[in-house]
């Protein structure tokens, strides 16, 4: 049996009621971050998912649309290693970066600056903004040098110097080009390449790109989207906020480890570079950008001076 008119009628209103809330408590949210810069690193599960992707997409307009300069800086990992495969070129890591051969880093350039960067374009394209893909390559955007890393032998206890090849981290950011995007409607969306200043082309890690670009530009906010709700407790609660000491302390005492160590160590630098303020948080929860910004609670861990 059919529900009543009235019954319908009256779920609706409340439902509109609702969303009539949420724009009226989202409101101040809006009007205190105007005009300001949000550095976003998309990345991990959310971005091979089609319909978080388009949710993500649908959200970075939002903020466009409100006032809001976002700028998004893309990772790539899964899409290289399935490229890499396909091509029958060998790969390995260490200590979670790629090693990177000549033959390796043109795969890498053409998977980060061609497929990914343009699908993500055409995403944000088709909910209405008007994103343009750029590399680190663009405009100067990333001079890079190549990544040292030494490991330890157990036996002599002597360091070596490890060559990962065209592995690359940034040596300065030319933060102009980004701020042309800012006084209009354009959307960069960022591509981690970076130059060498001979000519190189470098495979940057999208989270280094993505906090050495919000440093330069003095964002607001740099959002780090991972894969897990955030920096947790030793009870596996998240923690919702934290001071750069108390991140520091947290690490030393092994509260946090693993992979999270290098994620909050990027959203520490930025901070010290002047970012107001880092938040890592679970590109899986649908919103979870808009959740951050535009609620009381927020939906990760944020990252402040102190």
């Amino acid at each position: 049996m059919s529900a009543p008119m009235e019954t319908i009628a009256n779920v609706s209103r409340d439902e509109w009621l609702a969303k009539a809330r949420t724009l009226s408590e989202a409101l101040p949210y809006m009007r205190r971050h105007a005009d300001r810069t949000f550095v976003i690193k998309y990345g991990g599960h959310a971005m091979g998912d089609d319909g978080l992707a388009e949710l993500f997409a649908r959200d970075v307009v939002l903020l466009k649309q409100v006032g809001i300069n976002p700028v998004v800086v893309h990772g790539g990992g899964p899409q290289i290693g399935q490229m890499l495969d396909r091509l029958k070129i060998q790969s390995s890591f260490i200590d979670g970066l790629r090693v990177t051969d000549a033959a390796t880093v043109e795969i890498v350039e053409m998977v980060l600056s061609g497929s990914i960067n343009k699908q993500i374009v055409a995403a944000i394209n088709k909910q209405g903004g008007c994103a343009v893909g750029l590399s680190g390559k663009d405009g100067r955007l990333i001079v890079a040098r190549k990544l040292q890393r030494t490991v330890r032998d157990p036996d002599s206890n002597i360091e070596k110097l490890l060559d990962l090849g065209f592995v690359g981290e940034p040596a300065e950011i030319n933060p102009g080009i980004l701020g042309t995007f800012g006084r209009s409607d354009l959307i960069p969306v960022i591509a981690p390449i970076g130059l060498g200043t001979d000519g190189e082309t470098y495979n940057i890690n999208a989270d280094t790109a993505a906090g050495a670009i919000a440093g330069a530009v003095g964002a607001t906010r740099f959002f780090l989207l991972t894969d897990v709700a955030g920096v947790l407790d030793k009870q596996k609660n998240l923690i919702p906020e934290l001071s750069l000491s108390e991140a520091r302390r947290l690490m030393q005492d092994g509260t946090i480890s693993g992979g999270m160590i290098p994620k909050l160590e990027t959203c520490i630098q930025a901070v010290e570079q002047g970012v107001d303020a880092a938040v890592i948080l679970d590109g899986r929860v649908p919103h979870a950008l808009l959740l951050e910004i535009f609620t009381e609670g927020g939906a990760g861990t944020l990252i402040r001076r102190g």
